[in-house]
């Protein structure tokens, strides 16, 4: 059994691994790469840093046109709410619903005021209607609340889209890192919900935490504690890769070059098991001269090849019948 993996050169464009990014300067691009070399010793300085790194090209994005709705409720919690954003003249398109990572425990939907409003942008301008979800955090609200949110997000949207321009018909999940586990349970645990709705279209799983362990060289064990348990056969349970046979969606996986430790492992571990019971390995995209944060930071800056990647996966996915 093979894993098909494209590699990312850090470039502009897909294919040109020797080329500078678009758009960050020669001392940004050298930042970069200097703490990506040290990611997993500080992960939370070093995500604070990578913010400040697209900031400048983040909050000069393109909005022009974009209707956005925000804070609206799909549950009684406070956390419970969304953000749309909504393209011009928008009439049955597709949806995108985005689900932002923070380690089970933090985050919001627009972390630092500009992300992950980027990635919504973005997925916008390209003629979607995009969904930005924010949810409930452990410890107060443990396994599996946060699929349950992505769960009651989605049932909003099959019920509200349309007025919006959505086809409530064509949904596709985006997860990243706690996100991306959200989503995943969401699909594939009967535990987190019993029938995910039949106008999901596809995934994607970005630096997506698809095992949960608490092992002591996980930056994030603590985290991972809080949100599940601390009891290795409750987290093998609970782990998304192992319901990967249930998956009945395409799937994408993009990794990151420097990840979060293991997550990159977890992410060729989903794909295998995938790759196995399907007899096919899904869409996979390792981004070099990215990070954990920097994967999804980098969206509306300039920079679209993960974008593009993403594009192309939902166009074949629309010419193969479901």
């Amino acid at each position: 059994m093979t894993i098909q993996l494209t590699t990312q050169g850090a470039a502009g464009s897909i294919g040109a691994p020797n080329t500078p990014m678009l758009r960050l300067s020669t001392e940004d691009q050298a930042r970069l790469a200097r703490l990506n070399r040290h990611w997993n010793d500080d992960i939370v300085r070093h995500r604070a840093e990578v913010l400040e790194i697209y900031a400048p090209l983040i909050r000069r994005m393109d909005k022009d046109g974009i209707a956005v709705f925000r804070d609206i409720g799909y549950g009684a919690d406070p956390r419970q709410r969304l953000d749309l954003f909504v393209p011009p003249g928008a009439e049955q398109c597709q949806i995108l619903i985005f689900v932002h990572g923070g380690a089970f425990t933090r985050g919001s939907k627009s972390a630092a005021g500009d992300f992950y409003d980027n990635v919504a942008y973005w997925f916008a301008r390209q003629g979607f209607v995009a969904v930005n979800v924010e949810y409930r955090l452990a410890p107060a609200a443990p396994f599996p609340a946060g699929a349950q949110d992505v769960g009651r997000a989605v049932a909003w949207v099959a019920e509200n889209i349309a007025t919006y321009g959505g086809d409530p018909g064509d949904v596709v999940l985006m997860g990243h890192s706690a996100g991306g586990c959200h989503v995943a349970s969401y699909l594939l645990d009967p535990l987190a919900w019993d029938e995910p709705y039949a106008g999901v279209s596809a995934t994607v799983f970005v630096s997506a935490r698809l095992r949960l362990e608490c092992l002591s060289s996980n930056p994030n064990a603590s985290n991972v504690v809080a949100y599940c348990s601390a009891d290795p056969a409750v987290l093998e349970r609970c782990s998304p890769v192992n319901h990967a046979e249930r998956c009945r969606w395409p799937v994408f996986i993009a990794i990151a070059e420097y990840e979060n430790r293991y997550l990159d492992a977890y992410g060729l571990e989903f794909a295998a098991r995938l790759a196995m019971t399907r007899g096919q390995a899904p869409r996979m995209v390792q981004m070099q001269g990215h990070n954990h944060s920097s994967i999804i930071a980098h969206f509306n800056s300039g920079e679209d090849r993960l974008g593009r990647e993403i594009l192309a996966f939902l166009a074949a996915n629309k010419e193969t019948p479901r």
